[in-house]
């Protein structure tokens, strides 16, 4: 990827944090790479290379800054909403499929052989998919490392590596310090919470909208499944390798975690698709740029700067949802949902370290409710006709996206082709543009979807002003381009 070095210079030398996790600066003089918002002095331009990745800037040698931590700046947003085979990968690798599976498991996934996969990172990224991964196993690590009382050993295994020697290898290499160290500099601070639960934060970049984010996730919270409450959003999550749940909480520069999770190799995983589950590895300005330069939406964007697109968890889940609410109320399709939950619910879904789950989730708690993960498409495809409490014609197209989704025949993951999604679900029936583009729009992230027959999406465009006809609102819409989902999410909010 080709770094203009004035600008990048620029933004460093103004510690613009828009920049972060946009490029990393490599301090040749020190050996250490940053961000380019870090408080340090400003290095000379001798002494200054950019990298477009964590991973790059380590594989010249360069170990992360202990002041402004790079390796938890937020995620690139060009790699966030890119569609293309390289925004894929990175996607992937987020959500642990190299740990899984190994470079062979993703470029399986993304249909390319290891060598082109190979090239293709290489020459976007400066680093392969092993250095990549391995990069993220180093963040982990010290998360893992810095917030819980695991043994190292522990640790190693947890964050992926595949030998205790590897991993005292990679922390001392990427953060210039052993394992203990990094233990001792940060006091051995654990979590709160017990074995298994982690606290961390979030990282993003400014302005974030938590009020509008909180009333999203609000208006649409399944219980059982997730609430809002206090401040906070709760979930429960299916990881790879055991259910898990998420408190978040939006702080001022930052989003506070607590995950709790069976298996501790599902922390990244988590991460994450909690990061995106909040947006959090947007570019607010430029969504808000493009979208203030309408006099229709200026006002709200002035008035709301920040607004970001929740995504989602789960792809199936999604889908699900999408399906259940065509035609009806947000309230109805929660209820029409709650009874698909109580069909697949198991007696262990009732109670998450002794705290009431499903049947009482309405009332008050002191704790975070103990709360399931949704369904997965093999439990859906287990309920019984009566399981659904919806027409026969729905319940049969959700069996469908079941069964493709099982069959590997429809892949809704973060990394899925987003074309190829789409075209394979408007073939199933029951299936019309509105789904699919909601689908693509909130589990694929796809930031450039507009829903022009949507009732809340022609609501509000008439409150701003706009004709509502569905023809005249597509044609208007073209100025909203590149960002035409978020702009749904504004008109949303207008209704």
């Amino acid at each position: 990827m080709e770094l203009d070095f004035e600008r990048c210079y620029r933004a460093v030398d103004s510690r613009d944090q828009r920049f972060d996790g946009w490029f990393y600066t490599g301090v040749t003089s020190t050996g250490i790479y940053c961000r380019p918002s870090c408080p340090a002095t400003t290095p000379k331009r001798q002494n200054v290379r950019f990298f477009p990745s964590a991973a790059a800037a380590q594989g010249a040698g360069l170990r992360a800054c202990r002041r402004c931590r790079p390796d938890a700046a937020p995620g690139s947003p060009q790699w966030d909403v890119r569609a293309d085979v390289v925004g894929r990968a990175m996607r992937l690798i987020a959500d642990g499929v190299v740990d899984r599976d190994g470079v062979p498991g993703l470029a399986a996934r993304l249909g390319y052989t290891e060598r082109h996969l190979h090239r293709m990172l290489r020459a976007e990224l400066g680093a392969g998919p092993l250095a990549l991964a391995r990069a993220q196993r180093a963040q982990t690590a010290r998360i893992l490392i810095e917030t819980t009382g695991l043994g190292l050993a522990e640790v190693a295994f947890a964050a992926g590596f595949g030998s205790v020697r590897q991993f005292n290898d990679t922390v001392r290499e990427v953060y210039g310090a052993t394992p203990s160290e990094l233990r001792v500099s940060r006091g051995g601070r654990r979590a709160v919470g017990g074995a298994g639960t982690i606290t961390l934060r979030l990282a993003y970049r400014p302005p974030l909208h938590a009020g509008a984010l909180l009333d999203f996730l609000a208006l649409r919270a399944l219980p059982g499944v997730e609430e809002v409450r206090d401040g906070a959003y709760h979930r429960g999550l299916r990881l790879p390798h055991g259910p898990g749940t998420v408190s978040l909480t939006p702080a001022d520069g930052h989003v506070a975690a607590t995950l709790r999770l069976a298996d501790m190799r599902d922390l990244a995983p988590a991460v994450a698709r909690c990061r995106r589950l909040l947006d959090l590895d947007a570019d607010p300005v430029a969504v808000d740029t493009t979208l203030a330069a309408d006099p229709v939406l200026a006002p709200a964007v002035a008035a709301e700067p920040g607004v970001r697109l929740p995504h989602a968890v789960d792809g199936f889940e999604m889908a699900v949802r999408a399906i259940t609410t065509q035609q009806i109320s947000l309230q109805s399709a929660r209820t029409t949902l709650t009874h698909l939950l109580t069909a697949t619910a198991h007696p262990v879904d009732h109670e998450v370290d002794g705290e009431v789950d499903l049947q009482n989730s309405g009332q008050p708690h002191d704790r975070p409710l103990g709360l399931r993960p949704f369904p997965s498409a093999e439990e859906v495809l287990s309920v019984g006709d009566t399981g659904f409490r919806m027409p026969g014609a729905r319940r049969e197209t959700i069996r469908a996206v079941a069964r493709a989704v099982v069959a590997g025949e429809l892949d809704l993951a973060p990394g899925g082709d987003r074309e190829e999604a789409v075209r394979r679900l408007a073939a199933l029936p029951g299936i019309g543009p509105w789904t699919a583009g909601y689908v693509a729009m909130r589990a694929l992230g796809d930031p450039d979807v507009l829903l022009p027959t949507d009732l809340g999406v022609r609501r509000g465009a008439a409150a701003l002003g706009r004709p509502d006809d569905p023809k005249t609102l597509n044609a208007y819409a073209d100025r909203w381009r590149p960002w035409r989902s978020y702009a749904v999410i504004r008109l949303w909010r207008a209704a």
